[in-house]
């Protein structure tokens, strides 16, 4: 481990984070994990005059979401003291595993959240199969109603479900108490969607205990939705959504999809993917979906 006073004869200042703590090994960190990676492990070109070595910064910062000079300056050591949401946006975007993705936490100032809430952090495997559905819609959900992560054309075809906080990230919860996120499917579906919500908002909460998030989703949805308490009433369990789903989108009109899953057990993880019969009518409605959430991604 190279000392403070090192760094700064080397010209690298170390990060001082406002609680008076240093960490001079993040930027080190974080570049040697940038180096690591290849463009084609994110789903990216790598061109005919490439040199860089590994992922370029600005790569790194469009996947976390962030600017190219914010990532820039840590790692040159002199940014400001990463939130846990951005700490986490890093870890997912140079594809960390669960080890590293602690660490960087730590590099940071932050503590690692707890193991038991790992479902918010995507496995690298997981999220190298995402990479290669860039013109697929497809997205990845930790447990069973919080989207992490989303394709360009899943957005286009579902809407950016990623950005929530709160209570709020619970897709169960936004059913219940905001009507518009009902209207992608058919009205006469609504009504098995809730309950298969329902039943599986169920079986996470006595899975993970009453401490859970799914349990306290349960619990405020119980005081602020009737319909949701009529629903739950039902005690119905082991409810599934149909592989074959239809979607009412407001451009394009009536697709009908085949989702098909693919399940990360030890992360409580799943990835949904959604094609269309070749040569069907919703096959290509969908086409026309990639080249809208290709445009969407450029904005």
């Amino acid at each position: 481990m190279v000392a403070a006073g090192d760094l700064r004869e080397t010209g690298r200042t170390p990060i001082t984070w406002r609680n008076g703590a240093e960490s001079p090994e993040l930027a080190d960190f974080l570049r040697k994990r940038r180096e690591a990676m290849q463009p084609e492990d994110v789903g990216l070109p790598r061109g005919p005059r490439r040199r860089a070595v590994g992922l370029r910064r600005e790569e790194v910062a469009e996947l976390a979401s962030m600017s190219t000079d914010y990532y820039a300056r840590l790692e040159r050591g002199s940014g400001p003291q990463p939130s846990e949401q951005m700490a986490a946006a890093i870890a997912r975007a140079l594809r960390l595993t669960l080890a590293e993705r602690d660490h960087l936490f730590t590099l940071v100032g932050h503590t690692a959240p707890r193991r038991t809430q790992r479902s918010d952090h995507v496995s690298p495997g997981l999220m190298r199969v995402l990479d290669r559905l860039a013109d697929t819609p497809a997205q990845i959900m930790g447990g069973p109603d919080a989207t992490l992560v989303q394709t360009g054309p899943a957005v286009a075809l579902l809407g950016d479900q990623t950005h929530f906080t709160g209570l709020a990230r619970s897709n169960v919860y936004r059913w219940f108490t905001d009507p518009s996120s009902q209207l992608i499917y058919p009205a006469e579906d609504r009504a098995h969607h809730a309950s298969v919500f329902t039943a599986q908002l169920r079986s996470a909460a006595a899975l993970h205990g009453p401490r859970s998030r799914a349990a306290g989703v349960a619990a405020r949805l119980l005081q602020q939705s009737s319909e949701f308490a009529a629903v739950w009433s039902e005690h119905e369990v082991g409810l599934q959504h149909t592989e074959q789903k239809r979607f009412d989108h407001p451009e394009i009109g009536r697709l009908e999809l085949h989702c098909q899953t693919l399940l990360d057990v030890d992360q409580d993880q799943a990835l949904l993917v959604f094609t269309a019969t070749p040569g069907s009518e919703s096959y290509e409605k969908l086409q026309l979906l990639t080249i809208i959430g290709k445009q969407e991604l450029r904005v």
